[in-house]
């Protein structure tokens, strides 16, 4: 279904959603919409919500604006319990000069991601929310991602999902990435294209 501004929050509570779209179609925007619309009109408790937001920095790389937390967007969602690492996430195709680079670079993001995700299943709560589940899904298994996911009463995320970011030496990489979020697609109940 394609995702629609108007969009009922409501309708999406007790189900597991995930927006996909090219960059800089909003998905973080709405994602951080979601957040606010869950402290502000559901009086939902911020330690019920949990954020794993595996973005990489707001950044114009070849212009197109790629990344951005979803603190970028509402800052009140730091109330939330934020499962965070040390570092930066690294844009890999963007970034890496050869293929070597860029699966060194999406090896380092899935160490932090997955160690966020282990945390969140040691200690779930009934709200789950994911930004840019694709940083995970270069490296991570989508089966323990699913298991995850499945932990939370409520889960929203978001993906890239297009073909604006691409490198000659990255065509294996981006069609694994494209065919792990069509499977987590097919498993979830809801799913919006923000194209």
């Amino acid at each position: 279904m394609i995702f629609h501004e108007n969009l009922d929050f409501n309708q999406l509570i007790g189900y597991h959603t995930i927006l996909y779209g090219e960059t800089n179609t909003k998905k973080t925007y709405y994602t951080a919409k979601f957040i606010q619309f869950l402290l502000e009109s559901e009086n939902v408790n911020p330690k019920d919500i949990c954020i794993l937001d595996f973005a990489p920095k707001l950044n114009i790389i070849k212009g197109l604006k790629i990344g951005g937390k979803i603190e970028d967007f509402y800052a009140q969602s730091i109330k939330c319990n934020n499962i965070t690492f040390e570092g930066e996430i690294i844009p890999p195709r963007l970034n890496a000069k050869n293929k070597k680079e860029l699966y060194q670079f999406a090896t380092i993001n899935y160490k932090k991601t997955h160690r966020c995700l282990e945390e969140f299943n040691e200690s779930p709560t009934p709200f789950l929310v994911i930004n840019d589940i694709s940083i995970y899904l270069h490296r991570g298994n989508k089966n323990f991602l699913l298991n995850s996911i499945n932990r939370a009463k409520t889960f929203f995320g978001n993906s890239y999902y297009g073909s604006s970011i691409k490198r000659n030496f990255a065509i294996f990489f981006s069609l694994k990435e494209k065919r792990s979020v069509k499977y987590l697609l097919k498993r979830v109940n809801k799913s919006y294209i923000t194209n």
